[in-house]
């Protein structure tokens, strides 16, 4: 089966979701998302979204908050395209139905998290990526140019490779005319063409054992541009959220909002000790990537599973107001966080790199663009500051679709795309072989390849995955296609390209410490920018 479209989205986070919505008036739209259209890495988020919007704040202090929680290697003109366009983003999310926590005289109630030098954060409760995802989801549903398909998951983007040329690396004539998608009710693998593709299928996490993200999260966007021979970047800094609520054998696990530690949340042991100012002046509301690795050292030196987070000197009302999710979800294992301390522990969170765009969210294939956390940017560096990334979605989501409408206007559909060829292959009865290499990605990821790391570790791991990677291969080339099957082997893709980046960069920089070269890991106060 054909479907033909001017444009494609995979993913309907933030990224794919105001795409889809900016691009609909330059032509019909196809949205493809693996589950349903809520369930997405931004409807996790609780924190909020970053912008500039009164003094005493600026974009000058935004910006040096960003680079310097990028630990010198954000791209400069990257950070201030985000940055000066905030302002328009926040704006739009607003004439889209978003309501935005205010204060009693109207203006927006912003709230202060780690890394950043001012309050900048607007929100909604602690529930702020599931009030832009519902907004986002309202204008689709009633947009008549687009077309959403829920429960297609998307196998692979179609390039000249299904043309029969050998595409590598270096060409820079790859074209993207479409992706191969599974109908996950009828099995039937459809053919969707289109004149311009985005790609905005969000994280990674779910190739570690403990995760924030959702059990879609397994890197499909990104492993599908590597094998269509993309230039993928940055993998190595896969930043782990200080802060994921302890609750043994709960996946995803519960995100226990930074917001929370910039409201006055304290770190500390079960004995009632602070420890976060051994490890930076900021204390509590350091950087992500500080945060986790001091948790992760406190718990290897005490042996305990946890920390705790102490909010029991804050006032009740007001702590339950602001963060009345996160009450209920403690209430609900019996834990009153108005009087008993949070435990908490680091989980996989976000990934700093991903598909290499340039500043209109074009990727190295043509008619290919990426936004979201699937992309690369620059803005972000060796560490995300905290809130940047819906941000970031939306920016690029809006100068993606500029561009986009453009290259469409002048774009035409291939008309001589193969259809989907599985001729050979078998119904796959052996789930316990997709379910069992599942286990063993995770662990070998979580065990060698987390927040600290060195050469001897990265080497294990990718000779454990060279294994598996092997063993998939042959079974996704025997099998007929099915959603797990396909997850694994991106989840496979994904471990090795973060291994691989990890291997090669030869320093500890932001997320990426490695214990052979941690003397040259810092924190840095100035830029501009060591690029190397």
């Amino acid at each position: 089966m054909v479907k033909s479209y001017d444009f494609l989205v995979i993913g309907s986070g933030a990224a794919g979701l105001a795409y889809a919505l900016k691009v609909a008036s330059a032509g019909r739209v196809a949205l493809v998302t693996k589950t349903t259209l809520s369930v997405t890495n931004t409807s996790k988020a609780q924190g909020g979204i970053a912008a500039v919007l009164k003094a005493p704040d600026d974009f000058e202090k935004h910006i040096r908050d960003t680079h310097i929680a990028g630990a010198g290697i954000c791209d400069p003109e990257v950070v201030r395209q985000v940055i000066t366009m905030a302002p328009e983003q926040i704006k739009q999310l607003v004439e889209w139905g978003t309501m935005f926590d205010r204060k009693e005289d109207g203006e927006f109630d912003l709230h202060k998290e780690g890394g950043h030098s001012e309050f900048r954060i607007l929100h909604h409760k602690d529930n702020s990526g599931e009030e832009i995802q519902r907004a986002l989801v309202s204008q689709i549903q009633n947009h008549p140019n687009i077309d959403v398909f829920e429960n297609h998951f998307a196998i692979d983007i179609i390039t000249q490779h299904h043309l029969g040329r050998h595409n590598e690396p270096w060409m820079k004539d790859i074209e993207c005319y479409g992706a191969y998608v599974l109908n996950e009710e009828t099995g039937v693998v459809m053919t969707f063409l289109s004149k311009v593709t985005m790609m905005a299928t969000g994280g990674i996490g779910n190739v570690y054992e403990v995760t924030t993200n959702p059990t879609i999260a397994t890197g499909d966007g990104i492993a599908m541009t590597f094998r269509a021979k993309g230039v993928i970047q940055g993998m190595e800094f896969v930043q782990f959220h200080p802060t994921s609520l302890y609750n043994p054998g709960e996946k995803p696990s519960f995100l226990i909002t930074e917001a929370m530690r910039g409201y006055g949340g304290i770190l500390r042991h079960k004995d009632g000790s602070s420890f976060m100012e051994k490890y930076d002046e900021r204390g509590s509301l350091a950087p992500r990537d500080i945060v986790a690795r001091a948790i992760d050292n406190e718990m290897k030196i005490t042996g305990e599973p946890c920390v705790y987070l102490d909010v029991t000197h804050k006032d009740p009302e007001q702590t339950k107001a602001h963060f009345p999710m996160i009450y209920e979800k403690c209430l609900s294992i019996g834990i009153d966080i108005t009087k008993e301390y949070i435990p908490v522990t680091p989980a996989a969170h976000y990934l700093c790199g991903g598909i290499k765009v340039d500043l209109n969210g074009r990727s190295s294939i043509r008619h290919l663009y990426a936004a979201g956390e699937c992309s690369c940017t620059g803005l972000h560096g060796a560490n995300r500051l905290a809130s940047n990334s819906l941000l970031e979605a939306l920016v690029y989501a809006d100068v993606a679709a500029k561009d986009s409408i453009k290259v469409a206007a002048l774009t035409t559909l291939r008309s001589d795309i193969p259809d989907w060829d599985d001729a050979g292959t078998v119904h796959n009865e052996e789930m316990i072989l997709i379910t069992q290499a599942n286990k063993e990605v995770e662990q070998i990821m979580s065990s060698y390849v987390g927040i600290v790391r060195s050469n001897l570790r990265l080497q294990r791991a990718l000779d454990r995955l060279e294994i598996i990677y092997r063993e998939t291969e042959d079974l996704y080339n025997a099998s007929h296609v099915s959603m797990k099957l396909c997850e694994l082997r991106n989840k496979i893709n994904v471990g090795y390209l973060i291994i691989k980046m990890a291997q090669k960069r030869r320093e500890s920089r932001g997320l990426h410490y490695t214990l052979d070269y941690k003397e040259r890991n810092k924190n840095l106060d100035t830029y501009p920018i060591d690029n190397e």
